[in-house]
């Protein structure tokens, strides 16, 4: 029976997100080497018997799912620690590499920043990769998404509190017409692509009320064809819904291994600011549990206690 337990505990501590470190030392630390064998033989998803040679080898995935869990926790401690210039330019810079589904975390990182925040990543970005962050996109990207994108980053809004009613009930047209137009997408729309990388986020929000008077229908049920567009709206007008739904798709247990990584990038870039909290207040809104629950229940060891120090700071 204690075998069982043992077997059991070790199973539990490497599964999921995050490793239970503590359970593992206490674990595998005292465990004797056939306890260590008896655990590699009925674990059939870690390892395989070579019957041949005699002994249980591990497989690959294994060797990865280790690896990867582990270093979660690790790669949250860098993130945390780098400047937040650096790590939003890395960031922008690591979504260039991957590619097309990737190019979501530009628009993230360009409309869910202050202005001096952005403008410091463009900055911290010249000089980790001397070249500008235009640049880069420029040469990476094409078609109509080069040039959101582009107008997206190098953007440096105004954030006063005054708004011409009159202009943002203008832009609202321009959108409506441009969404309702058959012939053209809205993201290859020159005045879309101006509203969207040059407006203050308090205009959009007026814009976002015309516009849904006009139309009679939501500026955010997806109105384009164009996910980037789509999720630009989002980031400007209800960041905290944008996160909360990242949020949760990292914490589904069906999500790929990149997808979980959207955990770490969201507490990381968030802990500091005010929205950490209202951010919270959304998800819990939303799914009908607190965050703070649910990486309790969802996530292990120092990378746990790691992400619940960081979602308490905003308490």
């Amino acid at each position: 029976m204690a075998h069982t337990l043992d077997l059991e505990g070790i199973t539990k501590a490497i599964s999921g997100m995050g490793v239970d470190e503590g359970a593992l030392i206490s674990t595998l630390g005292n465990s004797h080497k056939d306890h260590r064998k008896l655990f590699r033989k009925a674990s059939k998803s870690f390892f395989v018997e070579d019957e041949e040679r005699a002994f249980e080898k591990c497989h690959d995935h294994f060797v990865k799912h280790l690896k990867l869990e582990f270093s979660r926790f690790t790669n949250a401690v860098v993130m945390w620690s780098m400047h937040p210039w650096e790590r939003d330019a890395r960031l922008v810079k690591k979504a260039l590499k991957k590619g097309d589904e990737s190019y979501n975390l530009i628009v993230e990182v360009s409309c869910t920043r202050s202005s001096e925040d952005l403008l410091g990543a463009r900055k911290a970005y010249h000089s980790l990769f001397d070249q500008s962050m235009e640049e880069d996109i420029a040469s990476h990207i094409h078609g109509s998404q080069r040039k959101l994108l582009v107008g997206l980053v190098s953007a440096y809004r105004y954030e006063g509190n005054k708004v011409k009613d009159d202009s943002a009930k203008s832009d609202a047209k321009i959108l409506a017409e441009a969404v309702a137009s058959s012939g053209e997408k809205a993201i290859e729309n020159d005045e879309v692509v101006r509203i969207l990388s040059t407006r203050s986020k308090l205009h959009l929000q007026h814009l976002y009320k015309h516009f849904n008077q006009i139309k009679g229908s939501d500026l955010l049920g997806g109105v384009s064809e164009s996910s980037l567009i789509n999720e630009a709206l989002l980031c400007l007008l209800k960041p905290t819904v944008y996160f909360s739904k990242i949020l949760n798709a990292s914490l589904n247990k069906d999500a790929d291994k990149g997808t979980k990584k959207w955990l770490t990038r969201v507490f990381v870039t968030r802990a500091d600011h005010s929205d950490m909290k209202e951010i919270a207040e959304e998800y819990n809104q939303l799914y009908g549990e607190t965050l703070a629950q649910t990486i309790q229940e969802k996530i292990k060891g120092n990378y746990r206690d790691f992400l619940l120090t960081l979602l308490s700071k905003s308490n």
